[in-house]
């Protein structure tokens, strides 16, 4: 299927979409708020800027777009126009996900992600962010 739109109009569309502040990031958040939790979010000190960081757990939260971050879902599916360059550009954002893991997990920080999928559906949502809230207290003493 061809793009509908001219490669000017694509391009000025894709810009449009932000890597912050992004429906789910904010859903997550305020669950987060909710109860209780303290956070910083998008903090450049950390390897990959993670969407959220509560240094009091020491955890971090990636909330990924299913498309962007090559996530194995319907969301996930590449298009059918330009495969070779989404399939690069989704592998570069893969590969740089996982160094960013590693390079937190090596600093001693849990790593929690969730896909933007997990959050659509309201019983797959309130279950996710149950187990999230359950991940970032287990092991934390006060």
């Amino acid at each position: 299927m061809t793009d509908i739109y001219s490669k000017n109009k694509r391009s000025q569309i894709m810009s449009k979409i932000s890597g912050k502040e992004t429906e789910p990031e904010i859903l997550v958040r305020k669950f987060l708020f909710r109860k209780g939790f303290r956070y910083r979010k998008n903090d450049k000190r950390y390897p990959g800027t993670p969407d959220i960081v509560l240094p009091k757990y020491k955890t971090v939260i990636f909330v990924h777009g299913c498309f962007w971050h090559g996530h194995n879902c319907r969301a996930g599916k590449l298009p059918e126009t330009r495969k070779e360059f989404w399939q690069n550009k989704i592998d570069t954002n893969i590969a740089r996900d996982k160094k960013s893991r590693r390079d937190l997990e090596k600093l001693g920080w849990k790593v929690l992600v969730i896909w933007q999928c997990e959050l659509k559906n309201k019983k797959i949502r309130t279950e996710t962010l149950k187990n999230i809230e359950q991940e970032i207290q287990n092991g934390y003493i006060t």
